[in-house]
């Protein structure tokens, strides 16, 4: 009745549909779960003036927090590189881990004004002036050995 490669496309299309279906409820599951993670952080946020020791991309097990973190965080995380900043809090030198969004504007040896929520730092403000956002762009390996060899021909490059 129906030839061979009809039967398979149509299980293949059940298939998708399905997939489709699960992706959907497990995307709304973790947007609820953000949700009631960014309640919890509101919750327990305060401000706390900090001196920035160091910051840097690092993995979770090489950046010095706590192992009970380490332990309470999903497999796949702990691979992951995190945003890393060692702060003077008071008396004390903690590490901490910066949202995403605002490790590039924390100003390393200056003093600051943050609002930390737990070990998550979720703003920065400059205490003495103002804080400078550092820019830094990625250069691929051909435009780095380019920059180079027009450094030692002595070559002024033009923006």
């Amino acid at each position: 009745m129906f030839p061979t490669w009809s039967i398979v496309l149509i299980i293949i299309l059940v298939i998708l549909i399905a997939a489709i279906v699960v992706l959907y409820f497990l995307g709304k599951r973790a947007q609820k779960k953000q949700a009631e993670q960014q309640e919890q952080i509101e919750a327990y946020k305060q401000n706390v003036s900090m001196l920035i020791i160091d910051k840097k991309r690092m993995k979770l097990k090489e950046s010095g927090l706590p192992q009970a973190v380490i332990d309470s965080t999903p497999k796949l995380m702990r691979r992951a590189k995190l945003p890393i900043v060692k702060a003077k809090v008071g008396p004390q030198v903690m590490t901490l881990v910066a949202d995403e969004k605002i490790f590039d504007s924390i100003p390393v040896k200056k003093e600051v004004k943050a609002v930390v929520s737990g070990i998550y730092i979720t703003s920065v403000k400059g205490l003495h002036g103002k804080t400078q956002v550092v820019e830094t762009k990625k250069k691929g390996r051909f435009k780095q050995a380019l920059e180079k060899a027009q450094e030692k021909a002595g070559v002024k490059q033009v923006k």
